[in-house]
């Protein structure tokens, strides 16, 4: 068995395509060795900025003789048939075997593959390999390029290294070919007679780390990331990502502050460099002014950088922060002295912004990376300096003024201008906060019409116009030195949340309203033009803006019919798009459309909390359920009942009863009986019923035992159950329900339904659809499963 080496070198791979690159190189070999009949012992993938590589380990040195077998047309066919079947398989038509098939002689071709050198498989594959990869992003270089034949890579290829044991696989594409050459780290001439602590930990010698820079020679796959070691190159990224992780947090443990964890940084910093080194900057306390979530992505997003908080009080004493005069870390002296001068107490700033950073520099300098550091802090100046001035200028203009340029700015052709979107959320926030009822949030009209209105103001900032991940937030802080409202201030910074499953849920009653009516409006106006997700496409984020709804709502237990609050949704966009001229695509009832949408999440929520989906669809398809508070509750309550023996046992004679009575004709389903009419009408609909109503006539005989003794227990349950319900207490509904079970298995037992008398026969039918009428009050148990 012997090992395998790839290598593919060119100029820098971005960081973000990582990744998704040393997935696709283990995909594209494993795919072309199973092709040949082979697999590898094991794979280990390794990028860097500048290489992808790949050991493959415990090839055999050839691929097994194989023999196959191909059916041809029968003896006696046109010789043109079998000549053509005998090109196909590369055989000549004497050497073909006739075998009898179902007493018809037939042609058999039997093509024997010797075994190949698994030298020449990997040369074959190679190429393939590098022409089949799926970049994202991908370039042509050179005079070749002129051609759209020519290769394709991230950035232009510049070797390839290709060693099966100790020889080198002979391979060609595009005028490269492979050979035992790679080369080191871009910028270290020579190699420091004394390694630096814990990068020299993986095998690494003392001998072999005073290696000649320039091109390297690597003699075999075991010795090839010990050769690159000795030349500046970790060719492991995770091992390169722990160097940074750990490396950034002792810079910043070192100078008593503490690391703000970011694991994104970690990975995009190992995918851009080869040799990293963690040093700690600072920049002015000044630019401490600008909100921290600025500094934190002008750092992040521009720079790569790392920033620093000042750890809990608990942890440290005076003097043990670096502007107490305690390991002061590498920054100039004149920020240090105004950090001095200008830092709150330290009980004050724990947990807050300290003016440092942690750069990750690709190269260990003779200098301990005061240069690197040094220029590291001017860059990152400059770009706090413009944040800075972005977030001055902002607060020039009040919001209700940046407000009056969402005009210029279209949310959708069919749906208007933002500014247009921004009227109809505040008219339908204002209307949700005046709203009445138990469970509702009360909240201030007034505040919640402001909130509103301001909410989108932010787009047309400089701030956001540069981070764009700062909508709503910076709102929120203008609002705030405005002199706002808090309540309008965090309604503003919050009112796109819950953005993702883990995003929190906003609890202040101005913030609810406002972020509930903003996604309600959004889902009534994409399927106002009939715009709903269809498949696994969902181009408007519908979905998600459901879940939001759900997440609010849940969270709040806000007590609110959907289909009204979506109507008056559908009234607004309606008025609105009759005011711009643009006519409505939607076929049917939007409401009820939005309302399955947002039902269809809770489904799909539910379930991963453990609530059966056909719970949900057994409660809703009732009709009138669409307070999802309440909706749940009753789920919850029907879930614990029918794993009981009871509820199990009551399923099994509600659907012997629904059998009987849909083969009778008798069906009157809820879907049919009130499915959208108000819960107190759809209960009346479900007890007044033309069979309910039979049921109570006065019977015309003397009923049998076990009949007796189920009109009682319906007598005695039907009560109870409705006052339950109205109460919402579901519980009492279910112990309500149970008390049937026995009833109803005892009647099946002794009771003929479809007795010849015509009076007993139907008396009987109105009694089971009284019994399946009361089972209905919980939930149409036709759609339970099981």
């Amino acid at each position: 068995m012997t090992d395998f080496l790839l290598e593919l070198l060119s100029e820098e791979i971005p960081a973000r395509m990582q990744a998704k690159a040393r997935a696709d190189l283990e995909r594209l070999f494993t795919a072309q060795l199973a092709e040949a009949g082979l697999k590898a012992g094991a794979i280990t993938i390794y990028s860097t900025p500048r290489r992808l590589a790949l050991i493959a380990k415990d090839l055999p040195a050839q691929t097994e003789a194989v023999s196959e077998e191909a059916k041809g047309p029968p003896e006696g066919a046109p010789d043109q048939a079998v000549e053509g079947f005998c090109r196909k398989n590369g055989v000549t038509r004497d050497q073909l075997e006739v075998r009898d098939i179902k007493g018809r002689p037939t042609y058999f071709a039997v093509i024997n593959k010797p075994g190949r050198a698994i030298r020449d498989v990997l040369a074959e594959a190679i190429p393939a390999i590098i022409r089949a990869f799926p970049w994202p992003k991908s370039m042509r270089w050179g005079a070749a390029s002129a051609s759209t034949e020519s290769l394709r890579w991230v950035r232009p290829l510049s070797g390839i290294v290709a060693i099966l044991g100790d020889d080198l696989v002979e391979c060609e594409i595009d005028g490269l070919t492979s050979g035992y050459e790679t080369v080191g780290h871009r910028f270290h001439h020579s190699v420091r007679p004394e390694p630096v602590e814990g990068q020299l930990a993986k095998g690494a010698s003392t001998s072999s780390a005073r290696t000649e820079i320039g091109r390297i020679t690597i003699g075999n796959a075991a010795d090839y990331a010990e050769k690159l070691r000795a030349c500046h190159v970790i060719v492991d990224h995770e091992e390169r990502q722990d160097i940074i992780r750990d490396g950034a947090a002792r810079a910043a443990s070192d100078a008593g502050l503490q690391l703000v964890e970011d694991e994104g940084l970690v990975i995009e910093n190992a995918g851009l460099t080869e040799w990293p080194v963690p040093l700690l900057g600072g920049f002015d306390p000044a630019f401490l002014e600008v909100p921290e979530e600025v500094i934190q992505l002008t750092a992040r997003v521009n720079q790569k950088y790392f920033v620093c908080k000042y750890p809990p009080h608990a942890q440290h004493g005076e003097g043990d922060h670096p502007q107490d005069g305690g390991g002061a870390p590498p920054s100039p002296a004149s920020a240090k002295a105004t950090a001095d001068a200008t830092s709150p107490s330290l009980r004050d700033r724990e947990d807050k912004l300290t003016p440092y950073f942690v750069c990750t520099a690709n190269i260990d300098a003779s200098d301990g990376g005061a240069a690197i550091i040094a220029g590291n802090e001017k860059v990152l100046a400059a770009r706090l300096s413009d944040a800075k001035f972005f977030w001055e200028l902002d607060q020039k203009t009040k919001l209700e003024d940046h407000a009056k340029k969402l005009g210029n700015i279209v949310f959708h052709e069919k749906l208007g201008t933002v500014a247009d979107k921004v009227e109809r959320v505040a008219k339908l926030a204002e209307w949700l906060a005046s709203l009445e009822g138990t469970g509702l949030l009360r909240a201030n009209p007034e505040q919640t019409e402001q909130a509103a209105r301001l909410c989108k103001a932010d787009l047309v900032t400089e701030m956001v116009g540069e981070f764009p991940e700062l909508q709503g937030l910076m709102g929120g802080y203008y609002a705030e030195k405005q002199g706002l409202p808090i309540e309008v201030s965090n309604a503003i910074r919050d009112h796109y949340k819950p953005v993702g499953q883990g995003d929190d849920v906003p609890t202040d009653p101005v913030t609810v309203w406002v972020s509930l009516a903003d996604k309600l409006d959004t889902i009534s106006g994409f399927l106002y033009h009939g715009l709903a997700p269809t498949g696994s496409k969902d181009p408007f984020a519908l979905r998600r803006a459901a879940i939001s709804i759900l997440r609010l709502i849940l969270k709040n237990e806000i007590r609110l019919n959907l289909r009204p609050v979506f109507h008056k949704s559908f009234n607004m966009i309606h008025e609105a798009m009759r005011n711009l001229g643009i006519r409505a695509d939607f076929v049917g009832d939007p409401a009820t459309e939005s309302v399955l949408l947002v039902v269809d999440r809770l489904k799909v929520q539910q379930r991963e909390a453990g609530v059966r989906h056909d719970l949900i669809d057994a409660v809703f398809a009732l009709g009138g359920e669409d307070d999802l508070v309440r909706l749940l509750a009753r789920v919850k309550a029907l879930q614990a009942f029918v794993e009981t023996p009871d509820g199990c046992n009551l399923l099994a004679g509600y659907k012997r009863a629904s059998n009987i009575l849909k083969k009778e004709g008798g069906t009157s389903a809820p879907a049919e009986a009130g499915a959208h009419l108000p819960t107190s009408d759809r209960d009346a609909t479900v007890r007044d019923g033309p069979l309910a109503a039979q049921g109570n006539k006065p019977l015309s005989y003397t009923p049998e035992a076990a009949e007796k003794a189920l009109i009682d227990a319906l007598d005695a349950a039907q009560p109870q159950v409705t006052a339950a319900i109205e109460a919402e207490a579901f519980e009492t509904a279910m112990t309500a329900l149970a008390a049937l079970r026995g009833p109803i298995d005892q009647f099946f037992e002794d009771v003929t339904v479809n007795d010849e008398d015509e009076s007993k026969r139907e008396a009987r039918l109105a009694l089971l659809a009284r019994f399946r009428d009361a089972v209905h009050q919980v939930a149409d148990f036709s759609q339970i499963e099981g």
